[in-house]
């Protein structure tokens, strides 16, 4: 441990978070090797095995493996991703992978919200439980992720095809959420379906301003379907999807659900508000969903103002630190949630 590392009366946890907020997983290089180092370590330290599973070239998804006293029930998922945006320095107050740190204690970097906090949230939950001497009843995967960023090709979206992910027998997922400015956090049952549209239009350039026959922007009036469109512009105008997700998948917010029951009782506990809502956007949880597997969008973050993939991102630490405790709640509940109809 050294100074550099570890500022003097600096929580562990604040100054762990600040390592990974350093490590540059930035698109479109994201130096994933130094997070796979960072999670060996981390792993290490946990005393818990890690397992690495190459879904394609140089995309090797990590999962840390807390067993639990029942193995044979369901398993809980918290996943999380590494990479995190492209980053604009000169619309930066600090350098994004310094992790500085003002006198309010906001930590400013890429991915402070999205999402590094939340793989350290759960680490730190992890740490302290073990250190309690608690264990789990249902096993515990702590997922580690590449490329969620562009779209999740040749992350989660490769890796649920996967044998491996099959062998990990989930019945219950966490992954990420948004900043609520305000008192209450936010979860989320849900979200958008995405799709992704790559269209061919030939046609001859020319300025906007003047009447050229035959130009691309002429083809496409955005009056109709975009097979109507293609249609209406001619024989020569193609597409095809990058993704088109069209099942809407939404994990049950039922006081009857054990999941939910089991969720929203630990967030109570905490005398913490929670507000339901859709994903405005796209995340894992959707081909975690799309298997049939239930999963809840939530990083502890209220009091934050709405910064991922903004300029001068930060989260507070002590924000950062009450997200532990929050975790160090929501682990125990949910791993112990009893045998449900099918299970073992």
């Amino acid at each position: 441990t050294t100074t550099k590392n570890y500022p003097e009366g600096e929580h562990p946890s604040v100054s762990l978070f600040r390592d990974y907020l350093r490590l540059r997983t930035v698109h479109p290089e994201p130096d994933y090797d130094a997070a796979l180092r960072f999670l060996d370590r981390i792993a290490e330290e946990l005393d818990l095995p890690i397992k690495k599973i190459e879904v394609c070239p140089g995309r090797v998804v990590s999962i840390m493996t807390w067993e639990g006293t029942k193995p044979s029930l369901k398993s809980v998922l918290l996943n999380s991703h590494t990479d995190v945006v492209p980053v604009y320095q000169e619309h930066w107050k600090y350098d994004a992978f310094s992790a500085f740190k003002d006198a309010e204690g906001n930590i400013y970097g890429r991915g402070s919200q999205d999402m590094k906090c939340v793989t350290i949230q759960y680490i730190e939950a992890v740490r302290r439980l073990k250190a309690e001497g608690w264990k789990p009843t249902r096993t515990l995967h702590l997922m580690y992720v590449p490329d969620e960023e562009v779209g999740g090709h040749k992350g989660m979206e490769t890796f649920v095809l996967h044998p491996e992910f099959r062998n990990l027998n989930i019945g219950f997922s966490l992954d990420e959420g948004l900043a609520n400015p305000g008192e209450a956090f936010t979860v989320f049952y849900g979200e958008r379906n995405p799709w992704w549209i790559t269209v061919h239009c030939p046609g001859s350039p020319g300025h906007g301003s003047r009447f050229v026959e035959n130009t691309a922007a002429e083809k496409l009036e955005f009056e109709k379907q975009i097979k109507q469109w293609c249609k209406e512009a001619g024989e020569d105008v193609t597409y095809d999807f990058a993704q088109k997700h069209m099942n809407q998948n939404i994990t049950s917010t039922e006081e009857s659900d054990p999941w939910w029951s089991a969720f929203t009782a630990a967030c109570k506990s905490l005398n913490m508000t929670l507000e339901k809502e859709i994903f405005p956007a796209a995340t894992d949880s959707r081909f975690i969903r799309a298997v049939g597997i239930p999963a809840i969008g939530f990083s502890p973050m209220n009091r934050t103002p709405i910064l991922l993939h903004d300029h001068n991102e930060y989260l507070n630490e002590r924000v950062f630190l009450r997200g532990i405790s929050v975790y160090e709640r929501l682990i125990p509940a949910l791993t112990s949630v009893s045998a449900l109809p099918g299970e073992a």
